[in-house]
């Protein structure tokens, strides 16, 4: 009698006869590309975005609320001391971040984008609503500060899988042709924060004064934190994963069930991510630090700047900053699109020789003092700042592949932002007190754009591209059928 087939091992084995067959001959099959849906990527680019404004919106008030929580914080005496144990503070949260990137960043290549971004929702939420209800030095002493770290660290741990995961999330589910675009819709948010934050802290300064903002109004801003991270949770929660994580999903089944390990990709391995993509981590590093250098000093440090350095008061800082922020927002969608036409690399140098060419003249005109000169030396700062945020949250997904994506890049932006990034006020400060130039945030920008031009010129094109690891993404079903037809080489998972 002949022995009855188990039906497992047949289909165990089709699909190992399939996979090798595919790599035989790897054309691109129709059910291998993703048509977008519309609806869903403007629901995934809302949802990320408002989150990376949250983000932005803590780190933003904190920043131009620095003096007077320098004077809440810590002991009164020397203002340039208190200053600087505040920016101090505002780089604690950076130090923990990346830990918070390995830890999180990982988790979202392992079990979804979807789940890991929701968690850090919550918690930045709560980080930063506790903030607010802090009591004053004057009131428990010691224990004001310390609680002050305490939540700028748990800030810090949850921001440290969010950009990553938020600009992962857009990536994945933005068509090709289009990722520039939507991308810079993250950084949009980024924007979007800071004018929330610098708008808020200008209103309660105009309407309450020095002395009512010391004493209870620079609570505020923190406390709103809490009804915005419910509205952030809601948003996501009602998302789906992304298309190219459920394909990756389904390609790892497929591969498990064909017992066929050459197929079966290390999701979530984080030493697998330092021992096989450290040239692309180290490329990440640099192009982030010198971004961060940048978008820090004139997004976070320069009301400061303005006020503690050249003598102009708070409110008047911020209402400059205020109007440039505005007018980047009104055109960074369109360095979006710009990236898509023409490229990632041409707009990421220009603003990095930007940086390089227009940073000395631009703080020598902001030190000239009044309303044009100042605002005219931001302009020119602003200009090359936006040729970097509309570009970067779709060129630094596009460095890794699917299945490392969300914690390289987790991994790579926040050693970076650790680094570079959080600790620049706290720098450029502390140079000048050393130096005594006006001219050092300049020459700290300069540096950054000349380690930033390097690295661009380093890297690879990926406008227009699929996603290393993820199939072709198309916005219609025509496109798709062309594609097929053109017989493109099918994606390596």
């Amino acid at each position: 009698m002949a022995a009855t087939a188990d039906p497992a091992a047949i289909r165990r084995h089709r699909i190992l006869f399939r996979t090798i067959q595919q790599r035989k001959n790897p054309k691109l099959r129709r059910s291998d590309i993703t048509v977008t849906d519309q609806a869903a990527v403007k629901r995934a680019v809302k949802a990320a975005s408002l989150g990376n404004a949250m983000e932005w919106f803590d780190f933003g008030v904190y920043s131009y609320l620095a003096v007077t929580i320098g004077h809440v914080f810590f002991p009164s005496g020397n203002e340039t001391a208190q200053l600087l144990s505040s920016f101090a503070t505002f780089a604690v949260a950076f130090l923990i971040r990346p830990l918070g990137g390995m830890v999180f960043g990982p988790m979202g290549d392992r079990i979804g984008r979807k789940k890991v971004l929701a968690l850090t929702m919550i918690m930045m939420a709560v980080g930063t609503f506790a903030m607010g209800l802090i009591p004053s030095y004057a009131s428990i002493g010691f224990w004001a500060p310390v609680l002050l770290i305490l939540f700028r660290l748990v800030q810090g741990f949850s921001t440290g899988g969010e950009y990553g995961g938020a600009s992962t999330f857009i990536a994945e589910y933005a068509p090709d042709k289009r990722r520039g675009f939507f991308g810079s819709f993250l950084e949009f948010g980024t924007l979007a924060g800071y004018v929330g934050a610098a708008g808020l802290v200008t209103v309660l300064t105009a309407a309450l004064g020095d002395a009512s903002m010391e004493a209870w109004g620079w609570r505020i801003p923190f406390l709103v934190a809490g009804p915005l991270g419910l509205v952030g949770l809601y948003l996501r929660l009602k998302l789906d994963e992304t298309p190219a994580f459920q394909k990756l999903e389904a390609e790892s089944v497929s591969a498990s069930e064909a017992a066929d390990p050459v197929e079966t990709s290390a999701k979530g391995d984080l030493a697998k991510i330092f021992r096989q993509y450290w040239p692309t981590l180290i490329l990440c590093v640099a192009l982030v630090g010198a971004y961060n250098i940048t978008d820090y000093m004139l997004l976070s440090y320069m009301p400061t700047y303005l006020s503690d350095e050249l003598g102009y008061s708070a409110t008047h800082g911020l209402l400059i900053l205020l109007a440039v922020m505005a007018f980047l927002m009104l055109i960074i969608n369109q360095v979006g699109r710009l990236s898509d036409r023409f490229g990632r690399k041409p707009l990421l140098m220009a603003g990095m020789l930007g940086f390089l060419v227009l940073s000395a003249p631009a703080f020598l005109l902001i030190g000239l003092g009044g309303v044009l000169a100042i605002t005219a030396g931001m302009l020119m700062l602003g200009l090359s700042l936006v040729c970097l945020l509309g570009t970067m949250s779709a060129a630094l997904p596009a460095l890794f592949p699917t299945h490392v994506r969300y914690g390289s890049l987790s991994v790579g932006y926040n050693l970076s932002t650790s680094l570079f990034g959080g600790t620049t006020p706290l720098v450029i400060t502390a140079l000048i007190s050393l130096t005594g130039s006006n001219l050092m945030p300049a020459y700290y920008a300069m540096a950054a754009a000349l380690v930033g031009v390097i690295a661009v010129a380093c890297m690879k094109e990926t406008a227009r591209q699929p996603l290393a690891g993820s199939p072709p993404s198309v916005c219609t079903k025509e496109e798709a059928a062309e594609l097929a037809r053109s017989g493109a080489p099918e994606p390596k998972f």
